[in-house]
Order: C-alpha cells, then sequence, then structure tokens
C-alpha cells in the first residue's frame, strides 16, 4: 500500500510552505529517515524526511512550487504500486465575482465591497476558508468579490487582510498620486508578507495598551563594567531578559494566552527575543529562561542571535514563545510601543539608557534612565496588572544586589 508524503506544518501560524529541492527522484529508493526535499518555510528552511522505506513512486509537487500544509507532496511504496489520483480541494473553485455594471468603475484589485457574501447562480458560495470568511464576514466584505490565491483559487485568510488594507487605501484616496509613477512596484518577500499578515492580525484582533516606567540603570551599568573588567561580558539585554523572565514567573496571568473565550495559564516561561534580518524581523525562543540564570541566558541569547543571522535557525527555535523582549536602546530610540506576537499577551519594548537629569533627594543628580513600555492585552492585563508587572521588571532592573545573586546562582 503507498504511503501518502505531506507537506509538514511548521508553525501554529503556517498556512502553507514551498518546495525549494528534491534530493529523490521518481523510482530512487529511500529508506525511514532519508531526506526526501527541502522546504522554505515563513522565516527558515527545513528538510523533510521519509517515514517509511520503498521508492519514490510519484512527485506530486514541483520545486519552487508554494501548496497548503497537509497537501499531499510525493507517494512512497513498493516498485510498480498504483498510486491515487492526485487530492482534489474539499471546496468547490472559487466563484468569479459578477462585473461591474459598464457605466461603474471597476473596483481597485483585491478590494470588496462591504456587504454580505453572494451565491453564485447556482446557490454556491465561494469557497474560502474558515478563518477566511470569518474575517471578511467581520470586516462586512463581500467574500465573493476577493480574488483568492489557494488551491483552486479558494480564498485563504491572507487574502482577507489584503483586502481589507486595499480597501482602506482605495477609501482614503481622492485624486491619483502623481508621483506614484516614479518608482516601480516591487512584490513584498515571503517573510515581510508573513510579518505583515501576523502584525495586522495582532493590530485588528488585540485590544491592546501600553504603559511605560523610567528605569534608574546607574547602578546596573556600573555592574556590567565591573563584570567586563573580571572577564564576564553581559549586555544591558541580558539583564533585561533575566529580569522578565523572573517577573514572568511571578505574574503567571501576564505569561498565559487567549482565544477571547478561554484562557490558558501557561506553566514555563518561553521568552521571545526579537531579531532584526536584513529580510524582516524573527523571535527568537528561549526556552525555560525563567530557570537560567545571568550567564545561561547570554550564552543562548548569543547563539539563537548568531544562527538567525546565518539563516540556520531551526522552526522550534521560532515557535512556542510565551511573552516577547524588543530591544531597540542600541539605535537610540527613547522610547516605542511594541505590536503583540498573536498567541501571547504581551511584550515589552526596551528604549536606550541615557544620562539624564532627575530629582533626588532635594536636588538634581545625573542618572542613566531606560524606559521600559509594556504593550499588553486588555482581554487579560488590565492597567493595574500591567502597572505592577513592569514596576517589577524596573525594580529588578535596579537592584544590582539582586542581579549579582542572580549571577552568582547561574
Amino acid at each position: 500500500m503507498p504511503h501518502a508524503v505531506r507537506m509538514p506544518k511548521p508553525g501554529q501560524m503556517t498556512e502553507e510552505c514551498t518546495l525549494t529541492l528534491w534530493l529523490r527522484a521518481e523510482g530512487d529508493p529511500v529508506a525511514k529517515g532519508d531526506v526526501l526535499f527541502e522546504i522554505e518555510t515563513d522565516k527558515s528552511t527545513m528538510e523533510v524526511e521519509s517515514f517509511h522505506d520503498g521508492v519514490v513512486l510519484r512527485r506530486l509537487v514541483a520545486e519552487g512550487q508554494t501548496v497548503p500544509v497537509n497537501a499531499v507532496c510525493a507517494w512512497i511504496g513498493e516498485p510498480g504500486e498504483a498510486v491515487p489520483e492526485p487530492e482534489v480541494a474539499a471546496s468547490a473553485p472559487a466563484v468569479e465575482a459578477p462585473p461591474p455594471p459598464a457605466s461603474a468603475p471597476a473596483p481597485p484589485s483585491g478590494t470588496a465591497k462591504p456587504v454580505a457574501a453572494s451565491p453564485d447562480a447556482a446557490g454556491r458560495r465561494p469557497a474560502a476558508s474558515p478563518r477566511a470568511r470569518a474575517r471578511a464576514v467581520a470586516a462586512g466584505l463581500d467574500v465573493a468579490a476577493i480574488e483568492g490565491s489557494g488551491p483552486g483559487h479558494r480564498i485563504v485568510e491572507r487574502d482577507v487582510v489584503a483586502a481589507i488594507a486595499a480597501s482602506a487605501v482605495a477609501g482614503r484616496r481622492d485624486a491619483p498620486d502623481p508621483e506614484a509613477a516614479e518608482a516601480d512596484a516591487r512584490p513584498l518577500s515571503r517573510v515581510r508578507r508573513v510579518i505583515a499578515e501576523r502584525l495586522t492580525l495582532s493590530a485588528t484582533t488585540i485590544p491592546a495598551f501600553s504603559v511605560t516606567v523610567a528605569a534608574d540603570v546607574t547602578r546596573l551599568l556600573a555592574l556590567r563594567d565591573e563584570l567586563r573588567d573580571d572577564g564576564t561580558s553581559l549586555s544591558v539585554t541580558d539583564f533585561v531578559l533575566a529580569a522578565t523572565a523572573q517577573t514572568l514567573a511571578e505574574f503567571p496571568d501576564v505569561n498565559s494566552r487567549t482565544d477571547g473565550r478561554s484562557v490558558w495559564l501557561r506553566r514555563r516561561v518561553h521568552l521571545g527575543l526579537a531579531v532584526a534580518l536584513p529580510s524582516g524581523l524573527v523571535v527568537a525562543v528561549i526556552r525555560d529562561a525563567d530557570r537560567l540564570g545571568l550567564v545561561e541566558i547570554h550564552d543562548r541569547a548569543a547563539a539563537l542571535v548568531a544562527a538567525a543571522r546565518a539563516g540556520s535557525l531551526a522552526v522550534d527555535d521560532m515557535t512556542g514563545s510565551t511573552f516577547t523582549v524588543s530591544n531597540l536602546g542600541m539605535f537610540g530610540v527613547d522610547a516605542f510601543r511594541a505590536i503583540i506576537n498573536p498567541g501571547e499577551s504581551g511584550i515589552l519594548a526596551v528604549g536606550s539608557a541615557a544620562p539624564t537629569a532627575v530629582a533626588v533627594g532635594d536636588g538634581i543628580a545625573v542618572r542613566t534612565i531606560m524606559k521600559l513600555t509594556l504593550s499588553a492585552d486588555h482581554r487579560l492585563i488590565d492597567g493595574e496588572l500591567g502597572a505592577r508587572f513592569v514596576n517589577a521588571v524596573r525594580r529588578r532592573l535596579e537592584d544590582p544586589g539582586g542581579l549579582r545573586r542572580e549571577l552568582a546562582s547561574s
């Protein structure tokens, strides 16, 4: 009996992958564990292995082709075995929207009218994924007027997201932009498309608020310099990661997630670190960060950043984060508000540490101040809880004694 080789699902939010390279031809023998082909996900590449012994009976996906997760890419079995016909999409092909009347201008590509979804002449609804249909209904868009990019022109969530954005742009545009023709349009890269989809999802579905505090890190920087002289090199980010991980263990509600109806309290702290790359932003995950000492966090973070910049970050190192830290302080940013990574309840944005004149007792002194901004999901975190959490992070950063004890235990 032949065995199907399906496109894996590397991440929770991944809906499709691109097959970039075949390593076995039709008729080639394979053993369990042999690599069959390579795929490209939204942020990395990975190898797909065979789970069966036999020969490659048929390859169904060409190199460079993008297919949904769980789609059959090949069949493996005994030589000469017959294979099933290629799978057909469960939904009917998307129905094309009727053309607009001749007297009316055609709507911009990718846009839709804010009306209910309309069936075709036979009474069938256009083929769309459940998530895409729900997003369209919530936005008041006609699914039938959206062009699908999925298999068989099936409408998927990214098509609805693009239609929402295009409709907003079309609504604001009163006249053609004379400068628009000065540069040729170029498509977004796969990574940037995924970033756009996820952040649009976050901005449109998560009711977020932000809280900012100013931390006096004068003594922390003195401790860092002292440790550096003794041969232990740590960055400000290392201290922030350690302080955040310990605070998340203290505030389990901030380490939770919700779908709007239920809440899941996570028992482990998997801390995400935002890493900027030329191709886009990735979040590397430090697992069980609250159980690591400062040096262990430094070593783990350095290894993850190096792997991300080399393009060799494993899928497991980019998924499953429970909270994220984003530090732009090294770029001279005073403060900023970051967008929450979907699936998490908050993100901590770290600004630069800058000398600042502050009131100390009855006088004025120059201290090094660093601003921390918590963006939080208001469905899980109220203002009071958010304020207590970010102030607890600040207290840890302002207490070199506690940081030194943390270093000694690592």
